[in-house]
């Protein structure tokens, strides 16, 4: 990077990383030009692009096109775009909540069963538990048994909404202290809540004994006992599983 922020190359500078375009699909040929410079490397997050004018020239398009490309890079959080003199358009680094967004709009949009959903969560729910057991601390034990806390009280009132449990088992997730899992569990949630609705439709009180469980699930935790957690849970996303199989 040079010293205005301005992306330079291990080759002889920034003239050596873009080549022109064809103009039938310029601007998401472009996109797809620095989304796999990003990946390579050759442009890191702070690194500021060239101008919209530079740009135009080493792409052989209009500023309008590269003005195109860059509000759909920015949409896809790969730069962010800033005004005024030191202003321009800087690679981002990506985080974790967007990634899990793109991943969460394409589990929801690709029409899984809620059998299929269920099935995931058991390999995946039971195969966190010992990093979970070994790793929670004393903050994850509170939230874990307030999220309890709020499913007996909805309880009192004859309801529980499916929002508590997708919530409890993404923070179990965060437990685990692990940035890939939060990251998998949080892109899950959607789907996961769509098919604990679609279950508790047929299933009323599957909400109010899995609460229950919920804390028996926090208890082991608390102890260590990964044998016990993995019991409590198998029992638990069991009970989800054969509701599924009834219904279909």
């Amino acid at each position: 990077m040079t010293a205005d922020g301005s992306i330079t190359s291990s080759r002889g500078g920034s003239d050596d990383i873009f080549t022109r375009v064809n103009p039938g699909r310029a601007s998401e040929m472009i996109v797809d030009q620095v989304r796999l410079l990003i990946r390579d490397g050759q442009l890191k997050p702070g690194d500021r692009l060239p101008a919209e004018r530079e740009l135009g020239e080493k792409f052989g398009v209009s500023r309008v096109t590269v003005r195109e490309a860059l509000r759909g890079l920015e949409a896809n959080g790969m730069v962010t775009i800033k005004v005024g003199a030191r202003g321009g358009a800087f690679v981002t680094a990506p985080t974790s909540a967007r990634v899990g967004e793109g991943i969460m709009d394409l589990l929801t949009m690709s029409g899984l069963t809620d059998r299929e959903v269920t099935e995931a969560r058991q390999v995946f729910e039971l195969g966190i538990i010992p990093l979970v057991c070994e790793r929670a601390t004393e903050e994850d034990i509170k939230d874990l048994l307030e999220i309890c806390d709020r499913g007996d009280a909805a309880a009192e009132n004859g309801s529980y909404p499916m929002e508590l449990s997708a919530e409890f088992h993404t923070r179990v997730a965060k437990a685990s202290h692990n940035a890939a899992i939060v990251m998998l569990a949080e892109s899950f949630h959607g789907p996961t809540l769509m098919s604990l609705r679609h279950i508790q439709e047929g299933h009323p009180e599957m909400g109010i004994r899995g609460n229950r469980e919920h804390r028996q699930f926090v208890a082991a935790i608390k102890k260590g006992d990964v044998e016990k957690a993995t019991a409590v849970m198998r029992t638990h996303i069991g009970r989800t599983a054969r509701h599924v199989s009834k219904g279909n």
